[in-house]
């Protein structure tokens, strides 16, 4: 995986915690700078972390599934993209909640970020060149869901919803291609 491929798929899977930045933008009456860090640093703490998570689960029996890797990576991203494309057809109908308190933002946090947790199993079976990339990809999905939720916060309380579903589209689009490089390049279709 490369440097372009992880921007991607960072920017893909803050696609979640983007729309649900939006949401909170516009159930908040006034936003500050405060209020935008708040959901950047909840929604890009845990998708930077999650992948962590899920890579260190998936090492630990990566080697005894090594001819199956690319289909198992193919099949989590599928799976996350597919919901993504699914959940973009539907109404935000959690527009309403406005509170930045501890135990809704985590709730939402660890809601956004579930996804990610899968594409860090998937990292456990791909190639990374060297292989320390890996937390290179963790640190750029954190900062990447951080910025992007900071200024969803922004364009939620100025224009509402309106880039929501798009841009949950396009996130599920983006991880089904890369899901299905992954699968590509280990059947030797790609090199």
């Amino acid at each position: 995986m490369n440097i372009v491929e992880i921007v991607l798929l960072a920017v893909s899977l803050s696609m979640d915690a983007f729309a649900v930045a939006l949401c909170k933008g516009l159930a908040l009456k006034k936003i500050n700078l405060k209020s935008c860090a708040i959901v950047g640093l909840w929604f890009g703490a845990f998708q930077g972390l999650m992948p962590m998570i899920g890579y260190f689960l998936g090492s630990t029996f990566a080697d005894k599934i090594t001819s199956i890797d690319h289909w198992i990576a193919f099949i989590l991203l599928a799976i996350i993209g597919g919901n993504m494309i699914k959940e973009s057809f539907d109404k935000c109908d959690d527009c309403k909640d406005s509170s930045l308190g501890f135990k809704a933002m985590l709730l939402m946090a660890i809601a956004t970020s579930i996804d990610a947790l899968a594409v860090g199993v998937s990292f456990a079976f791909t190639d990374f060149e060297p292989d320390w990339f890996v937390y290179i990809a963790f640190v750029l999905i954190g900062i990447i869901t951080f910025t992007l939720s900071s200024v969803g916060v922004k364009i939620g309380n100025i224009f509402g919803t309106k880039y929501k579903s798009k841009a949950e589209f396009a996130g599920g689009f983006i991880l089904i291609l890369l899901g299905l490089k992954i699968l590509f390049e280990g059947l030797g279709v790609l090199k």
